[in-house]
């Protein structure tokens, strides 16, 4: 099944995981809404929604770049309203948005604390909500939350107790609006990377480029998240699938192709559930 045609919503776009996924569905001719809050460049972050939209023509796609907070919900609910105007409908939406900060409790501020609620749950939750009156019109529609799979081990919560909160409340919207929207024909799954991942955030943020060169690159997730939107909506909801695990199911056996550095052993990414199944390729 191709995406030529469909119209995917991405929050999060202008650089790293989400605009992977963004050129992966441009190159069936996919109509891409890049929405995301760089509209200016930053010191240290690359890309803007501008520079991601270039790429996303170049690659074959028609884009459509929107300055969106995901916090500001006449943000939110214009920039819905924009897509299905500029083309048509919407077929796919992508929860990828997300703040981070890695501090204890005492450490962690309550401005950071309600940053990350507000992005990553709240906004997860805010978009899908403005988003389902029009994939329910939709012929396959999908709900993407780029988040982790709910293992409710005390190992995940310690180290980053509001940061793991906020990741787990995408992954709870996830459970819940995929039962509530199956009889509609909604799937909603969660996907996440067993590894680190090569973005700005990982390497500002995990250890700098030491970290970047034992991650894998975006592609894993962006062909992971293709294959997720190939799958019947009505017979593939409320799945927490991991990357690798996920894509060898799927028929990939060369990991190898994603890897950043193959002479570095690769880094392992928060809350991959003990239970899975081992890396594959990792040598």
């Amino acid at each position: 099944m191709s995406l030529k045609g469909k119209t995917l919503f991405i929050t999060g776009a202008s650089r790293g995981i989400g605009l992977a996924i963004g050129l992966r569905a441009a190159r069936d001719g996919a109509n891409v809404v890049i929405a995301a809050k760089t509209a200016e460049p930053h010191p240290k972050l690359p890309g803007t929604i501008y520079t991601a939209a270039e790429e996303i023509e170049k690659a074959g796609g028609k884009a459509l770049p929107l300055v969106v907070d995901v916090r500001d919900e006449a943000a939110v609910s214009g920039a819905i309203e924009k897509t299905v105007e500029t083309f048509g409908g919407l077929d796919i939406v992508v929860n990828n948005a997300s703040a981070i900060s890695l501090t204890p409790t005492t450490m962690t501020d309550m401005k950071r604390f309600d940053l990350m609620h507000q992005i990553n749950t709240r906004g997860t939750y805010m978009v899908s909500k403005y988003a389902i009156p029009h994939l329910e019109k939709a012929e396959n529609p999908h709900i993407l939350m780029m988040s982790p799979p709910l293992d409710m081990k005390e190992k995940w919560f310690a180290p980053h107790l509001a940061y793991t909160m906020a990741k787990y409340g995408m992954s709870l919207c996830v459970l819940g609006l995929a039962g509530e929207l199956r009889p509609k024909g909604i799937a909603v799954n969660a996907l996440w990377p067993r590894t680190t991942i090569a973005t700005s955030a990982v390497k500002n943020l995990l250890g700098g480029d030491e970290i970047v060169q034992a991650s894998r690159t975006p592609e894993i997730l962006s062909d992971a998240a293709y294959a997720i939107f190939q799958k019947p909506a009505r017979n593939f909801s409320g799945h927490f699938l991991i990357d690798d695990v996920f894509l060898s199911e799927e028929g990939v056996t060369d990991f190898e192709k994603y890897r950043v550095d193959p002479t570095k052993p690769l880094m392992p990414d928060f809350f991959v559930p003990d239970d899975i199944p081992p890396l594959k390729q990792t040598s």
